[in-house]
């Protein structure tokens, strides 16, 4: 199984984006944008107008880590701004039918998120009409957390569940975490601190790629 690197930019000096992001674009597949409204979470990450600004071949993966994607705007600014992907967390406080199907009618891939102590079933009856899950392995809000392994399981049924969909994980992944996500069936890896916290990003993203060998 092929897997895909997506280095968060929630990590990376949000002064230099471009900059950043150049280093990476040559050994990376997606790149993941966090976005926050400080109310889901605590902190307030991106405006849409700095995504915008984004120069890449790659993908941008946005992750809506907010309480109302459609009534507040999210969707429509972030499919306005470049979005390849838009991600929601199945605990928003909107109609999770009705945001999928305003996602789709842009043209864009479509994922669900759950945090680490949300069920799997809650889930469960959008799985055929969405593109992607990302299960999150560390509490949603903040960089460089410790990785949660007792997510592992819930990856290990989704996949026995739908072997096609793809799986992202985010929180905590590194090279001593990658493979355990790996071997339970993840595809697609969001890191952070790990990618951007070296100076070598190049041998950074390498050294995620050959620790699943």
């Amino acid at each position: 199984m092929k897997i895909k690197i997506a280095p968060s930019i929630l990590s990376a000096d949000k002064n230099n984006l471009n900059k950043e992001i150049k280093e990476i674009e040559d050994y990376a597949d997606l790149i993941h944008v966090d976005i926050m409204d400080g109310r889901f979470v605590p902190p307030i990450t991106f405006k849409a107008d700095e995504i915008k600004k984004i120069k890449t071949k790659l993908p941008l993966d946005v992750h809506l880590m907010v309480e109302n994607p459609l009534k507040d705007g999210f969707i429509d600014d972030y499919s306005g701004a470049g979005a390849s992907i838009i991600t929601i967390h199945s605990e928003c406080n909107e109609d999770i039918n009705l945001l999928i199907k305003e996602i789709k009618s842009r043209n864009i891939k479509t994922g669900i998120s759950i945090n680490p102590n949300t069920p799997l079933d809650e889930i469960k009856p959008y799985l055929d009409k969405i593109d992607m899950v990302l299960i999150m392995s560390v509490n949603p809000g903040y960089a460089g957390q410790k990785f949660i392994e007792d997510v592992l399981p819930k990856i290990r049924e989704l996949k026995k569940l739908k072997p096609e969909l793809d799986i992202e994980i985010d929180g905590g992944i590194s090279k001593g975490t990658i493979k355990k996500a790996f071997d339970a069936g993840a595809d697609i890896f969001v890191a952070g601190s790990s990618i951007f916290g070296k100076e070598n990003r190049k041998e950074a993203i390498a050294e995620l790629r050959n620790a699943v060998k």
